[in-house]
């Protein structure tokens, strides 16, 4: 039986950020920014949703599409649940996530769609903002998915990880950067 690896052993270990991406056939460890920049390949979220997590992503908090969001999110619906670093793992929901996710992005492109015939990714930022404070409210009327706000919140967090959970990311916030786990090199360059 493999040993159950908690975030925090993960995080002592690891250097969190740096995930470990096949490609053509070799194993790369890389930040979801790098993977972002190289361009790596998807393994669960299909373009669609990708397309909407980054919309929606830069609408919760802008960069985190550049950061990385969505091949974090994919890597980690990708390994095992017990691996998994996603905050929907430790808000009481039972894995696999993926549905949770499909679900939810697919459910917000309808509600965009519903409401400006369009969908998510391509709306304007004012129509993106308005739409994003409504579902952080209530679900609309049609939304058959996981709770709205509960994806806004959930979706906020991994984008809130993603930005702001690297040294760097700390240190753009003009704050020092004081770990309780030192990781053992810098990640999220």
């Amino acid at each position: 039986m493999t040993p159950r690896l908690s975030r925090r052993a993960f995080v002592r270990h690891s250097g969190v950020g740096l995930l470990s991406f096949c490609v053509a056939g070799c194993r790369l460890e890389m930040s979801p920014a790098e993977a972002h920049r190289r361009g790596i390949p998807f393994q669960v979220l299909s373009e669609d949703e990708v397309t909407t997590l980054e919309a929606y992503g830069e609408t919760l908090l802008p960069g985190s599409a550049k950061a990385g969001l969505a091949h974090f999110i994919d890597h980690q619906l990708g390994a095992p649940a017990v691996d998994q670093m996603l905050i929907i793992k430790y808000l009481g929901v039972d894995p696999p996530f993926a549905s949770f996710y499909s679900s939810g992005l697919g459910n917000l492109d309808a509600a965009a769609k519903a409401r400006h015939k369009s969908p998510f990714a391509l709306l304007s930022a004012d129509q993106r903002i308005a739409l994003t404070g409504q579902l952080a409210q209530a679900n609309p009327d049609g939304w058959d998915g996981p709770p709205a706000p509960f994806l806004y919140f959930v979706l906020r967090n991994d984008a809130l990880d993603v930005v702001y959970g690297t040294q760097a990311g700390v240190e753009s916030l003009g704050l020092p950067y004081m770990a309780h786990i030192e990781p053992p090199s810098r990640w999220g360059d």
